[in-house]
């Protein structure tokens, strides 16, 4: 097993635990998707990955309809992806995406997260290089040998894959998921749900007392709205 398992395996049931927060960052999606390739799924390949993530944490149908109808009302402002770098106390490094429709706001209080736990907010590629981007598929581990798939997909820029308690994971380069999104399609192989994270390519392992001044940053950041994901280098 490589790094990307490893890396799911500590942050499994640990980040997105609480559902209204998964819900308000599908909802951000669904809006970024549609003001970027229109509210038709069939034509939107971001759309339908958003829309099976979704369905991923049983988001209602009724949600996902009403956030693509209010998606596509010229009149609503747009979501702007923004990443913070930084560094949390210890010399741990932290990477923050958001998104949001007021960048002033956000920045102020990502700042302030970062004062008040001692840490610093950084310039932008001061820790970025420090994680790598990835692409992740889920799909059903049935009638599918995980070893035979990840041979055929290494063509479309597959790097890893295993097998959990969810099913099959594909792992690969950031670049790489939408030839793998279309082949995956193309073989009508279902997929369970996607997306993108960034791995550290390093992590350093903290004390008890110095792995909890890091998580009370962690935790002022992943509370606030325009936050979408938090990425650090703390050994989990």
């Amino acid at each position: 097993m490589g790094r990307a398992f490893e890396f799911r395996k500590a942050r499994k049931m640990k980040r997105w635990s609480a559902m209204s927060k998964a819900f308000t960052r599908i909802g951000k999606d669904i809006v970024m998707a549609v003001k970027e390739g229109g509210p038709d799924p069939d034509s939107n390949s971001r759309l339908r990955a958003v829309i099976q993530n979704a369905k991923a944490v049983n988001m209602p149908k009724d949600n996902v309809e009403r956030a693509i109808k209010r998606a596509s009302d010229k009149s609503l402002g747009d979501y702007k992806e923004v990443l913070f770098e930084g560094y949390a106390p210890h010399g741990i490094a932290i990477l923050v995406e958001t998104a949001t429709d007021n960048n002033t706001r956000t920045v102020a209080n990502i700042r302030s997260y970062f004062n008040k736990c001692n840490g610093s907010l950084g310039t932008s590629g001061s820790v970025e290089f420090m994680f790598d981007h990835t692409c992740n598929f889920r799909i059903s581990g049935e009638g599918i040998d995980p070893e035979e798939l990840e041979l055929e997909m290494i063509d479309f820029g597959t790097e890893e894959v295993f097998v959990d308690d969810d099913g099959i994971l594909i792992y690969a380069p950031f670049e790489s998921f939408g030839a793998i999104q279309k082949e995956l399609e193309n073989r009508e192989i279902e997929i369970l749900s996607s997306g993108f994270e960034r791995i550290p390519q390093i992590t350093k392992q903290l004390t008890a007392d110095e792995s909890e001044d890091v998580e009370k940053l962690l935790e002022k950041i992943e509370e606030d709205d325009d936050v979408q994901n938090v990425y650090h280098t703390m050994q989990e």
